[in-house]
């Protein structure tokens, strides 16, 4: 799934000989997602990387990466991490599927502008920010049959408060979750579980076997409730994009 990943709507992949990124249309973004380095070539690799790259980039640093000082290697090269997140597999047969939603919550698939809309501002409220593609690779998605991207959204009466997004990954056994977040007004009552649930069932239904996602802390102990297994720990190493 790294090291040579099916790249997603808007998005192309570049399989190198000692690294694989994701690029963002037009370059608007670049995520590495794999890299094979060692003491003598990381600095090298690493700063040619930084020089290509003028829109956001980031570093999914794993923890079995190499070499063992890659961490200190990529703050000298300008670069910052985020909190670090566990990577988690399970098996959707395992799972106890579906997931009840909690009274007085709706889930439905997002199917047009506005609910792009409500996810991104769901995201904004939850996060603090917005994935510079998230947005235009599901709005593309939707013009897609069948859709490699499903986004989902979770209301309370009108209001959006829970929203993530399952990738399914065609040609491999996987799907992937991505962004889901939930209001802190609304953690606690089960939506994110919901939101969780209702993916896995997308992707359970679209003949996928295995279901992956980069866990926050808080999310963390849900997940593993609910059937999924700790794989790794990931640390994504951001650079914002160079001034003009």
């Amino acid at each position: 799934m790294r090291r040579r990943p099916v790249a997603g709507v808007g998005e192309r992949a570049e399989v190198g000989e000692r690294l694989t990124r994701l690029v963002g249309t037009q370059s608007a973004w670049t995520t590495v997602v794999w890299s094979d380095l060692s003491e003598a070539d990381a600095d090298r690799v690493i700063a040619a990387e930084v020089a290509r790259s003028e829109g956001p980039l980031e570093w999914k640093l794993y923890s079995h990466d190499r070499p063992a000082d890659l961490p200190d290697r990529l703050r000298a090269a300008g670069l910052r991490p985020e909190p670090a997140e566990t990577v988690m597999v399970a098996d959707l047969a395992d799972l106890q599927l579906p997931v009840p939603t909690p009274g007085g919550v709706r889930l439905t698939t997002v199917e047009d502008d506005a609910g792009v809309e409500a996810m991104t501002d769901v995201h904004r409220g939850a996060f603090g920010t917005v994935h510079a593609g998230s947005g235009t690779a599901v709005r593309a998605a939707l013009q897609l049959h069948p859709r490699p991207i499903e986004a989902v959204v979770a209301w309370a009466g009108d209001v959006p408060v829970s929203a993530g997004r399952v990738e399914f990954h065609e040609g491999t056994g996987f799907a992937s979750l991505w962004g889901g977040g939930t209001l802190p007004a609304w953690r606690g009552r089960g939506v994110f579980r919901a939101l969780v649930g209702h993916r896995a069932v997308l992707a359970r239904d679209r003949g996928f076997r295995w279901l992956q996602v980069d866990a926050l802390p808080a999310s963390r102990p849900i997940l593993q409730r609910m059937g999924f297994h700790p794989v790794a720990e990931t640390t994504p190493w951001v650079r914002e994009p160079r001034s003009r």
